[in-house]
């Protein structure tokens, strides 16, 4: 996801050139500093700590505040990732973890300056991926302040032990979500010094980033540290029905089973980083298929989500929000699953009718919606819960834009996440539109419209209106699927 090196600098402030020395910044713990982009036109900062090491006795607790250091810590070289096992595509991240990961990383133009600020959560199912790579983006030179943030995962960071519920008045889980919110808490406290208003935030993210996102707009802890957010291919749950306290200690419970632990907080946090991968990947959520899904069901836990995210957001505060999906993201591979009975399964009595609507065989299908598979499954977790927020979100008054993507660089059917790189590289499409254009504007304005860009209506009423970003541009339509998301449980 490393970004090209593309764009005209458009900040006023005076920029830093390669090789000139970095000024220091003293930020919550101590003082740091870091160096100029390759390339120049801005500052780096990698890895700046903005919670204790979670470790030890820390583990599946709320983040603690950062811990002091002497002299000046140098920045500039990556941290580990958050603990995870390897899916493959992450295999960098597995092979460069450590539990002490609770850091972020900083791009800016300048230290001085006012400039509205962009935090970015990053992707992979709540069980992989980090902030790497990502400040490498020339978006700053687009006169924002760029962040990228790194939480907890999988069972260091979603896991709900009964142990630590009788620590903390009954309530555990979520400590993923708890470092998002503290993560924001700093930038709040500390982005000033780095030419950005911490008045002025914008969240955005892909995948479980941006279900994440979703959840941050839900929490109250997390409300007054941004204002607007971006949601690129996630919302709250992809759908499923969210996961009850009792339902996330049930999960613990096969942990303590598995490791021997006989319901030992104590005996948890001594288990070692391997033994508890290992656990992660035998555990079970019957209402879901397969482990792929455990850390992006959404756990209500009282404390960070107190009521459901659906009627959190209800009586949120009406921020501005883009909604996206791809037109093909992912599901089981062509033939794996017979369709008939997958939709079955997801629409329940209501197949036949669904059936018919698809119409995989006819002469008028889209092909760019890829194998019947691939196509319900991206209508099930993605577009249809993205039309359900969108709508639920504009019905309570928020301003609402909702789009759905459909290019591949490499002249493919669309996947998931091939829309960061448009976003965070400002590659162009149909005639020279670029996302990254659209979300600086989002993020300059609360609105992505603005000056070179063609107009991209608000998701509102019965129309439901919404841009389709492909080959040929930008081109306004209505109520993606909308015949087939109706057939669908209205969960968010």
């Amino acid at each position: 996801m490393a970004a090209a090196a593309i764009g005209a600098l458009a900040v006023a402030s005076p920029l830093v050139a390669q090789g000139e020395p970095v000024p220091q910044v003293a930020v919550t713990g101590g003082t740091i500093a870091g160096e100029a982009a390759e390339g120049g036109g801005a500052l780096v900062f990698r890895g700046i700590p903005f919670a204790a090491p979670p470790t030890g006795e820390r583990r599946w607790k709320a983040p603690q505040p950062v811990e002091p250091w002497a002299g000046v810590k140098e920045t500039t070289e990556p941290t580990p990732a958050c603990i995870q096992n390897d899916q493959g595509w992450n295999r960098a991240d597995y092979l460069f973890a450590d539990e002490d990961c609770l850091t972020l990383d900083v791009r800016t133009p300048a230290l001085s300056g006012k400039r509205p600020v962009m935090v970015w959560i990053h992707g992979g199912s709540n069980k992989a991926g980090s902030a790497h790579g990502m400040v490498e983006s020339r978006i700053t030179d687009q006169g924002v302040v760029l962040v990228a943030i790194q939480y907890r995962l999988a069972i260091f960071g979603f896991l709900a032990p009964r142990g630590a519920a009788a620590e903390a008045g009954g309530h555990a889980g979520n400590y993923g979500l708890m470092d998002q919110i503290a993560a924001l808490q700093w930038v709040h406290d500390n982005i000033a010094k780095f030419g950005g208003d911490p008045d002025d935030v914008t969240i955005f993210g892909e995948s479980a980033g941006s279900q994440d996102v979703s959840l941050m707009l839900a929490a109250p802890q997390a409300r007054g540290l941004f204002r607007r957010a971006i949601m690129q291919s996630g919302t709250p749950g992809f759908g499923m029905p969210f996961r009850s306290q009792e339902e996330a200690f049930a999960i613990a419970d096969q942990t303590d089973k598995l490791l021997d632990t006989g319901g030992s907080i104590e005996k948890l946090r001594r288990t070692s980083v391997n033994a508890l991968l290992d656990a992660d990947l035998k555990l079970e959520d019957k209402s879901i298929q397969g482990n792929g899904l455990m850390w992006l069901k959404t756990t209500v836990d009282g404390v960070v989500l107190p009521d459901s995210p659906k009627a959190l957001l209800a009586e949120a505060p009406k921020k501005p929000v883009i909604i996206g999906s791809n037109r093909a993201e992912f599901g089981p591979p062509a033939g794996t699953y017979p369709i008939e009975a997958m939709v079955g399964q997801i629409y329940g009595a209501n197949a036949a009718k669904a059936l018919a609507l698809y119409d995989f065989e006819g002469s008028d299908h889209d092909a760019r919606l890829g194998h019947p598979q691939l196509e319900v499954a991206t209508d099930y977790v993605f577009r249809c819960p993205a039309n359900n927020l969108a709508t639920m979100l504009a019905g309570e008054g928020w301003p609402v834009w909702r789009y759905e993507f459909d290019l591949s660089q490499d002249g493919g059917l669309t996947a998931h996440a091939k829309d960061v790189a448009y976003v965070m590289e400002s590659i162009a499409f149909g005639g020279g539109v670029s996302l990254q254009d659209y979300w600086t504007n989002f993020a300059k304005t609360g609105d992505p419209n603005g000056k070179g860009v063609p107009q991209w209506p608000r998701w509102q009423g019965r129309q439901k209106a919404y841009v389709l970003f492909d080959d040929t541009g930008v081109t306004k339509k209505s109520d993606p699927r909308g015949d087939l998301c109706e057939l669908l449980p209205p969960e968010l």
